[in-house]
């Protein structure tokens, strides 16, 4: 239907259909009766309900992908468009925490000041709105991966090599054939309205700036063909892929993805079901006054349990299969690449099914708690492919990424020593546009730059094909509780994980 074919809907109209009975809101300047699905909001009914008859597209946002509202509500619930000039305004009210957060934004120190990634997660961690702080940083169970996705690192040590003219370095290198000048890219992570207006398009922009490639989120914020928009003439972009369950809706995702110049695609394996991610769960709860539940409790029946992640994921296909992938094989001529492999039998089946590559990652530890991070994986997934293969790492047939607590260049050198193509890096760069934008993309890559550039002299390398595994020692990297020196930085952004919390008794008197 043309624009100028839809009724038009004055808000007046939209703004009597305000109550359980009769619930209409307003998204982007189109009208939705969202009635029937009040109960089925993974959210719960009652953010609807705040802004039944009037403009919700504030608060739908930064938590929906652009597409979510038009994708879930049949056809005949799209009722028209409103007559913007008639709409009546929510009123927001900026509560004395929202002040503090706001007058933190503006004290945060220059950029010049921010010397490392981990400089950015404090400050956004200071900046951000708690429910988004909450969604980004939270990680499954007792968190024990996420840290551990860090502190693998830390078992791995340098033997650097002296007296090689060092004088220039390069660390550009290719990906799946691509140039990029760093050997990492800009892994996919959901939501990026929740940190910034500008969401993914910041990592779009400073991708082009930097010459290094992203992977766009199936669940990002802005809808894929504004991501792909934005891209310059020649950037390459990949895309990250959740399976849905009508796969109808995933070819016809992925034929548009191929038609619109996407390079490779990353169809996530590790995610059948969401982990529990409880800081992102209770920050939920919190939410959600006890006092001011619906009163009729048996029309509000929807598990709220789950936090922002639960609102975006529910067509997620739990059936995903191994026979499947000849499906996806035959759908697309992408590069096929597995995301999620956290074994070497695994990554073995990938290469004999002819797929081009797996990523070695546990989903930034928000999947199942005490996964083994990605730079042990690693190991053995280059060890045992030699030996049951007779393949050698790196390998430009079957490509080895890693992904998950990467902090510095030094990280992500570790990980090409053992074998890597390139190392996705997905939080620091939230956290980085949260508290500055486009700016702060722009600045954690020019850190990242300066690392590579200092790492590579000091080990004696001049260019990425002289990182090579004689390089480190990984003896004991398997050694889960072998003692090493503490990282401050990291350990004091850490937030440690909340009990449940007894509610203030209010005094009768």
């Amino acid at each position: 239907m043309a624009a100028s074919d839809e009724k038009v809907i004055s808000g007046k109209e939209v703004a009597q259909h305000n109550s359980r009975e009769s619930c209409w809101i307003i998204v982007h300047g189109k009208v939705y009766d969202v009635t029937e699905f009040l109960d089925d909001h993974p959210g719960g009914s009652k953010i609807i309900l705040k802004y039944a008859g009037k403009d919700a597209t504030a608060e739908y946002d930064p938590i929906h992908p652009p597409d979510a509202i038009t994708t879930h509500l049949p056809p005949e619930k799209h009722l028209g468009r409103v007559d913007p000039g008639t709409v009546e305004k929510v009123e927001v009210q900026i509560t004395d925490q929202e002040k503090e957060r706001q007058q933190r934004v503006a004290n945060r120190p220059p950029l010049s000041e921010i010397l490392n990634l981990h400089d950015f997660e404090y400050i956004a961690r200071a900046v951000m709105p708690e429910k988004a702080w909450a969604y980004y940083s939270s990680a499954a169970d007792d968190e024990i991966t996420n840290r551990e996705n860090h502190a693998a690192y830390h078992r791995i040590w340098w033997r650097p090599r002296i007296l090689r003219d060092v004088t220039h370095v390069d660390f550009s290198t290719k990906i799946l054939g691509h140039h990029s000048k760093m050997p990492l890219y800009i892994t996919a992570t959901a939501l990026g309205k929740l940190g910034h207006p500008d969401g993914e398009l910041n990592l779009t922009r400073a991708a082009a700036k930097h010459g290094v490639i992203q992977m766009i989120p199936t669940l990002a914020s802005c809808s894929f063909d504004e991501l792909v928009d934005n891209a310059k003439p020649g950037q390459v972009q990949f895309l990250q892929l959740y399976v849905n369950k009508d796969r109808s809706i995933t070819e016809k995702f992925v034929r548009h993805a191929e038609k619109r110049g996407i390079q490779a695609l990353f169809i996530t394996v590790d995610a059948p079901q969401l982990g529990r991610r409880e800081k992102d769960m209770r920050m939920k709860f919190d939410a959600e006054d006890p006092a001011e539940v619906t009163e009729n409790k048996q029309q509000d029946k929807v598990d709220r349990s789950q936090g922002a992640a639960r609102a975006i994921s529910s067509f997620i296909d739990p059936g995903l299969d191994w026979k499947d992938i000849p499906w996806f094989q035959g759908i697309t001529k992408m590069p096929l690449i597995l995301k999620g492999v956290q074994c070497w039998e695994d990554a073995l089946q990938a290469y004999d099914m002819g797929l081009a590559g797996v990523v070695l990652s546990n989903h930034g530890g928000r999947q199942l708690d005490f996964s083994r991070s990605g730079i042990e994986v690693l190991v053995e997934v280059v060890r045992e492919l030699k030996k049951q293969r007779g393949l050698t790492f790196p390998n430009e047939k079957f490509q080895l990424f890693v992904d998950g607590g990467v902090r510095r260049a030094n990280d992500v050198l570790k990980a090409i020593a053992l074998g890597a193509t390139a190392v996705g890096v997905g939080r620091p760069f939230l956290y980085a546009f949260s508290s500055y934008g486009f700016d702060g993309v722009d600045h954690a890559l020019n850190i990242l730059h300066d690392e590579f550039e200092m790492n590579m002299r000091l080990l004696g390398a001049r260019n990425i094909k002289e990182i090579v595994p004689e390089m480190v020692d990984a003896s004991s990297l398997q050694s889960h509780i072998v003692a090493v020196p503490g990282d401050r930085l990291y350990d004091s952004n850490y937030e440690s994980m909340q009990h449940a919390r007894i509610r203030e008794v209010k005094s009768k008197m």
